[in-house]
């Protein structure tokens, strides 16, 4: 695919997860979490025996979603809680 089409798949996989998670991180931070979430998707489904990534379609989108749920995830361990 091209980059153009990445960064496409991107903003929506990261918005898909971000609203999954109630994550408010912004277009950019979206778009961020929704190319590496489809790499991260993508390992993790390679790990289980299924394919990752395989173009552009509903099945890659699903398997980018659950990567950047995985992200979101991870960085809220990482995250300080917010002082109230």
């Amino acid at each position: 695919m091209g980059i153009l089409t990445w960064i496409i798949f991107g903003i929506i996989a990261g918005w898909i997860a971000s609203a999954l998670m109630g994550s408010r991180g912004g277009i950019i931070m979206d778009m961020i979490l929704g190319i590496i979430g489809a790499f991260v998707g993508g390992l993790v489904m390679t790990a289980f025996g299924s394919s990752g990534i395989t173009g552009f379609n509903l099945y890659s989108i699903a398997v980018a979603v659950i990567g950047g749920i995985i992200l979101i995830a991870i960085s809220r361990l990482f995250r300080r809680p917010v002082a109230q």
